[in-house]
């Protein structure tokens, strides 16, 4: 009858600890976000929560070094799922000649983002935040660049709307996260 009592009790425990835990990382994801959207009016606050508490491993981020190294990590997934669904666009026979040619400049855009993300991470974790910083920007511009590409032709609309706004948001994140860890303080 003893070993009945435990199990609840044990869940009970984990429970509380993680519930605790998860709410400790809910106040710096919202801490952070605000400290984010505060120093970027281009930056959601309701956009930066949702993504960073939707990010794998955001509920084990103890501090704003490792959830930067998540954001960085989020902004990867993103330009490789937006990759292939510019892929998938493309596959449309029917499509305007110069609505495929943005999507396949789009698609370069991104493709050359995917290598530069991944670099952004590994000088992120090597606490180069200068080069991480710069690799960043340069996606951002990445998703600027592909938007532009289709209000170069009146009246045509971009089927990636959407996907650069998140990009750019995503960035826009890591960004702020970089700058405020680099900052003297970095304190959130």
């Amino acid at each position: 009858m003893s070993s009945s009592l435990g199990i609840p009790l044990f869940l009970s425990f984990f429970l509380l600890i993680s519930t605790s835990t998860s709410h400790g990382n809910t106040s710096l994801i919202r801490k952070t976000c605000k400290k984010c959207a505060q120093s970027d009016p281009n930056l959601s606050y309701n956009f930066c929560v949702t993504s960073l508490q939707a990010a794998p491993n955001s509920h084990c981020a103890n501090n704003l070094r490792q959830l930067g190294k998540i954001s960085v990590k989020l902004l990867g997934r993103n330009l490789t799922n937006s990759r292939s669904y510019i892929k998938e666009l493309l596959k449309n026979k029917r499509m305007e000649p110069f609505v495929r040619s943005c999507l396949h400049d789009c698609f370069d855009l991104y493709s050359d983002a995917i290598l530069t993300a991944k670099q952004a991470v590994q000088d992120y974790k090597a606490k180069r935040y200068e080069d991480s910083n710069i690799e960043v920007s340069s996606i951002m511009d990445a998703a600027t660049t592909c938007e532009d590409g289709f209000k170069e032709e009146e009246g045509v609309v971009s089927p990636l709307t959407k996907t650069n706004h998140d990009t750019f948001q995503l960035s826009a994140i890591s960004l702020s996260i970089i700058n405020i860890i680099r900052s003297d303080d970095g304190s959130i």
